[in-house]
């Protein structure tokens, strides 16, 4: 009876070891992260239905990727903050007000007449310190006085909105130096240098997060914080840092936006963030945190690039774009629900090693 006890215990046992069966799982999560390319394949079949230079090297590079450029550099400085368990809105608003602040700087026609005239290459160290600082700033808010950080940075966006206006009284600064419109006008092998820029920062990031300490930090906090916390990760510090880069990356794209416009206004990334999230959440990046790739968040850049295309090309009104922008985040959220709460989410869980056996009776 005691050999039989044994044996079925060890049976039971080796039949819910979990080891096996974690290759599959890296393989299962790839294709989920990877999900939106027949979309975008889709999509790019409508769009060359639609207007036959739709697929032209021109239209795709300079019209999709490169006009995506800021959308994708705010994108993966949104991710890392959403896997972090965190929200950066500050974002939207250090589009214009680091390059409206460095023009004001530089230039000293700006604002009236009312700029410095500092060296060009001092403006442009001064916007990554402003993106910097305004993270550095939510970061203290949100670490040490445990704030929420979607209300500290909504209240740190409209501040400073308001600060971008009353520095550039309400105009348009133009004349820029040619350090701030370089890489608008620049390419490298037949690419933009916007393009380029995206790509790194995406490869960067992408690399940063799965094979440093620091990333599976960042995935384990977003995860639970107070488990990561009790594993020594240091919470405090780690949140500081991430909204220290989301306000670099901020700054970056305001960089880029100055450059693809030759301008600076107050209005400009206005709404922008509302694209960020559509992008992250269809690209498969978990809003609840600890979960998601930079690598589908890059799919969800694309394809909202050729959507926009699309929707040009086809003299969409603008107004109709958010509101199609606000369904496709909608559809990605069910899809998402069903995928970790249907009968074929479960399914996929245990083929990938991730779904503990079901019915505790049978594993007793």
């Amino acid at each position: 009876m005691t050999d039989t006890t044994t044996e079925a215990s060890a049976a039971t046992a080796a039949r819910l070891e979990p080891r096996p069966r974690r290759r599959p799982s890296v393989r299962l999560g790839a294709l989920r992260e990877l999900a939106l390319l027949p979309v975008i394949v889709i999509a790019l079949i409508v769009g060359s239905s639609l207007d036959s230079a739709f697929l032209t090297t021109d239209n795709i590079l300079s019209n999709v990727l490169a006009a995506s450029a800021v959308l994708a550099v705010l994108t993966a400085a949104a991710s890392m903050i959403i896997i972090g368990g965190h929200f950066d809105l500050s974002a939207q608003s250090l589009v214009a007000f680091a390059p409206m602040v460095s023009i004001w700087l530089v230039v000293p026609e700006a604002a009236g007449g009312a700029g410095i005239g500092l060296p060009p290459a001092v403006g442009l160290v001064a916007m990554f310190a402003i993106g910097g600082a305004i993270g550095a700033i939510n970061g203290l808010l949100v670490a040490k006085l445990r704030l929420n950080s979607f209300i500290v940075t909504l209240a740190m966006l409209i501040l400073l909105q308001g600060v971008t206006l009353g520095v550039s009284g309400g105009e348009t600064l133009t004349s820029l130096p040619e350090v701030f419109t370089y890489l608008g006008t620049a390419s490298y092998l037949g690419i933009p240098a916007e393009v380029w820029v995206a790509g790194l920062v995406f490869l960067a990031g992408g690399l940063f997060m799965r094979y440093t300490v620091t990333g599976r930090q960042i995935y384990a906090m977003g995860g639970n914080a107070d488990a990561a916390r009790a594993a020594g990760v240091r919470i405090e510090r780690l949140t500081w840092g991430l909204f220290v880069a989301s306000g670099m990356l901020a700054a970056l794209a305001g960089l880029l936006m100055t450059s693809r416009i030759a301008s600076v206004t107050a209005s400009q990334g206005s709404d922008i963030m509302f694209t960020v999230f559509a992008a992250a959440v269809i690209g498969g990046i978990d809003l609840n945190g600890g979960r998601g790739r930079m690598i589908g968040a890059v799919t969800g850049v694309v394809l909202l690039g050729v959507i926009q295309n699309i929707l040009l090309i086809s003299d969409v009104p603008s107004f109709w774009v958010n509101a199609i922008y606000g369904a496709i985040i909608l559809l990605a959220l069910m899809l998402g629900a069903l995928a970790q709460g249907s009968l074929l989410g479960r399914l996929l869980r245990r083929r990938g090693g991730v779904a503990v056996a079901e019915g505790g009776a049978d594993a007793r």
